[in-house]
């Protein structure tokens, strides 16, 4: 049966898989933070740079269906501190890199652990709260993202400002490894079931591509991913090449404005979508694909502004609409299919959104980049939102088409 109400652990379980997914994200965002510096010390090229952050995407998109099939198997609290403690460690491995195969390795390795947490939690949070406070409860755990950014930004910008470029890598995978352990003393909740069989192992996957809404909410996150991938890594360089900020100063200034928007952003996108809910079944889907097609103009003209004022008061306001969606989109994915399909479900979204997305776009922008100039490349950005609300904007009216 559906629950009416969270289960007992609920509360624990979504603070601690939100403190996480903070340190996920952290990691991820201490490389573009100094990856001028990195750029410098290894003598790389720009196509490199984005490199490293799509060896981890490759690696996170192949490793997630794995840990979606296994998912109906075993203790999932257990499979996540595994992925946190591997993460953890290979961040940290990365600041002992003595060249560019070592560090591409450990960034790869990172993805292994992630995969793991990535693929099970959303699950596992869907199974200890009701389908009524989900796009509250998803807009809470995804506001780790900006934050944890935000922090990976800041620390590692003012890290190696102090230090080096290395010291930074040490200090973003340790913490880490405490809630690693931590994961060991959840207890694995029991699975929400409806009632209807469904198949189990790799054959869950074969359901989803029938299944039109979430193939259609999935095409969308594509190109949100691949938006927010290039935005995401490329900025805090866009920042020192175009308008000639010091590396500390621009991964600050960034980190502040991602934290700020992240938080007020996801928290409004998620509670506005519950309220709208109340009218409409697609509240998600149309919450995602307005703010997105709202965000088009702000980050066109975030882009190709020479006023730095001007860079950020648009950036800012883009910002707080691109974040509006992570909840809502999120939430519509698992409430789109069956309980026993949630882990598979979200472990070929995270397949299909950084293999056509965020593991595309920093490697494309960096070779455009080398060819023209990084102030060009990063113009593709704001095309891939266009293309994102569109789709949102579409499967909202679908749905509400076959629903009636």
């Amino acid at each position: 049966m559906p629950l009416d109400k969270p289960r007992p652990q609920a509360w624990t379980v979504l603070v601690v898989f939100t403190a996480m997914n903070l340190l996920n994200y952290m990691d991820r965002y201490v490389v573009p933070a100094v990856q001028e510096s990195i750029k410098h010390s290894l003598a790389l090229s720009d196509a490199q740079i984005g490199s490293l952050a799509s060896v981890f995407l490759v690696v996170y998109l192949f490793s997630a269906p794995v840990f979606g099939a296994r998912a109906a198997k075993g203790s999932r609290t257990r499979v996540i501190g595994l992925g946190v403690a591997i993460w953890s460690i290979a961040t940290a491995l990365g600041g002992l890199a003595a060249n560019y195969g070592q560090l591409r390795a450990a960034r790869a390795t990172v993805g292994i652990g992630e995969a793991a947490y990535g693929t099970i939690a959303p699950a596992v949070l869907a199974d200890v709260f009701p389908e009524r406070m989900r796009g509250r409860i998803f807009a809470v755990f995804y506001m780790a993202i900006p934050v944890g950014a935000a922090l990976g930004y800041v620390i590692g910008g003012q890290i190696d400002a102090m230090y080096n470029w290395r010291a930074a890598f040490f200090v973003a995978g340790a913490p880490g490894l405490v809630l690693a352990l931590t994961a060991l003393f959840l207890k694995d909740p029991p699975r929400e079931d409806n009632g209807t069989p469904t198949p189990t192992g790799y054959r869950s996957y074969f359901p989803l591509l029938k299944n039109p809404p979430y193939v259609r909410t999935v095409l969308g996150y594509i190109a949100y991913t691949f938006a927010l991938g290039g935005i995401s890594i490329w900025m805090p360089s866009f920042l020192v090449r175009v308008h000639h900020m010091s590396e500390a100063d621009a991964t600050k200034k960034l980190g502040i404005v991602v934290a700020v928007t992240g938080l007020f952003g996801t928290f409004a996108g998620g509670w506005i979508a519950d309220a709208l809910a109340k009218r409409t079944r697609q509240a998600n889907l149309w919450l995602s694909g307005v703010t997105m097609l709202a965000a088009v103009p702000l980050t066109w003209w975030a882009l190709v502004t020479p006023s730095q004022p001007t860079f950020w008061m648009t950036v800012f306001a883009a910002e707080l609409l691109l974040f509006a969606s992570t909840g809502p989109i999120n939430a519509a994915i698992v409430s789109e299919v069956a309980p026993a399909l949630r882990a598979a479900a979200m472990a070929l979204s995270i397949f299909a959104i950084h293999l056509l997305g965020d593991a595309i776009s920093p490697k494309l922008i960096g070779w455009i980049s080398d060819r023209d100039s990084l102030a060009h490349a990063v113009l593709i950005i704001p095309f891939a939102v266009v293309v994102s609300g569109v789709i949102w904007t579409y499967a909202a009216w679908k749905g509400e088409r076959t629903a009636s």
